[in-house]
């Protein structure tokens, strides 16, 4: 966790919800060692992604988890910068599912450091400050 980042708020991934939901003990969890030093926020598709895998019986407890989460629609300029992303990642065949494409670009966009446990999507990214 690089600690030297003040913006205060962070993007977080979907990795980082299913790992706190999962986790028995949550104190290891990325999720609970970060809620103490940022705000979180999330994309869209991350909301998707994570809320999705959800029966109706357990919904309203993921729901509660992101409620206070700022949570970032996709625009064309966010759109754009995945675009731009694609392109960059196919050039040196290190393309990431769409998905996280545009996560990335949302922390872009924003200008928001991204917190994952999937470092791997993420790492070719210039343009992100990964947690």
């Amino acid at each position: 966790m690089d600690e030297s980042i003040g913006t205060g708020r962070i993007l977080i991934d979907t990795s980082i919800l299913i790992n706190y939901y999962r986790e028995k003990n949550i104190e290891k969890t990325m999720f609970y060692q970060l809620t103490s030093v940022y705000d979180f926020s999330i994309s869209i598709i991350t909301e998707f992604e994570f809320l999705v895998g959800f029966n109706d019986e357990k919904l309203d407890f993921a729901k509660e988890i992101i409620k206070e989460m700022q949570i970032f629609n996709i625009n064309k300029d966010i759109s754009e910068i995945a675009r731009r992303l694609y392109i960059k990642l196919k050039k040196i065949n290190k393309m990431i599912p769409f998905t996280d494409l545009f996560i990335a670009a949302t922390a872009v966009y924003h200008q928001l450091p991204l917190a994952t446990l999937n470092k791997k999507h993420f790492e070719n990214i210039e343009e992100i400050i990964l947690i």
